[in-house]
């Protein structure tokens, strides 16, 4: 059977104009999707955003790197101290995790002067927060950072921030494998199917 090129390039284009779109669904929904973080807070209210959503995305079998840079490398420490600071965060009103129920909702909006004024009112936030984290069954951000790590999450640090800050590697949690720069980490970033700045 003799066939013309144009012919046989016709119906090549043909079969991959059927062939093409299956074979690239299927590729697509055997890619595991990625997620890449950027933690730069080390507050104990701001921690919980990063450790939530990359052990979340691990569980659902995505890849996950968090970047840990300037304040965000409190949360890598062996010895993680994290504290609330309410100053300056007109979004964070108090609310009292004891008393009876309708104490418990009252919403205190605090004024910043109270706040910077009253000694010892930063470690009264962060106590009042960690009760609420406990009473609501939350976990704490030690167990989160836990089940990151149980989950395959890859915590990287910023080496241009431990050295800004004098810090030790031995200073952090051993699982931290990567001390790299944003020349190292802008690729993973680019390459992620979402990329967060936390």
């Amino acid at each position: 059977m003799n066939v013309d090129v144009a012919t046989l390039d016709k119906l090549i284009s043909e079969r991959l104009d059927v062939l093409l779109p299956q074979k690239l669904a299927e590729i697509e929904a055997a890619r595991t999707p990625s997620m890449t973080i950027i933690a730069t807070k080390g507050t104990l209210d701001w921690a919980y955003p990063p450790f939530i959503l990359a052990s979340t995305a691990a569980a659902l079998g995505w890849n996950v790197s968090i970047f840990f840079t300037f304040y965000g490398l409190n949360l890598l420490k062996k010895k993680m101290d994290a504290q609330v600071s309410p100053l300056g965060n007109p979004a964070m009103p108090m609310k009292m995790p004891f008393g009876p129920q309708w104490f418990r909702g009252i919403q205190w909006n605090i004024p910043n002067l109270i706040q910077a004024t009253v000694p010892g009112f930063e470690s009264m936030a962060t106590s009042f927060m960690k009760r609420t984290i406990k009473n609501a069954g939350v976990a704490d951000i030690e167990e989160l950072r836990s089940l990151s790590l149980e989950a395959g999450v890859n915590m990287i640090a910023c080496q241009m921030t431990v050295e800004l800050f004098g810090y030790d590697r031995s200073e952090f949690i051993p699982e931290v494998k990567e001390y790299c720069g944003a020349a190292h980490f802008l690729p993973m970033a680019r390459d992620a199917d979402v990329s967060l700045y936390i």
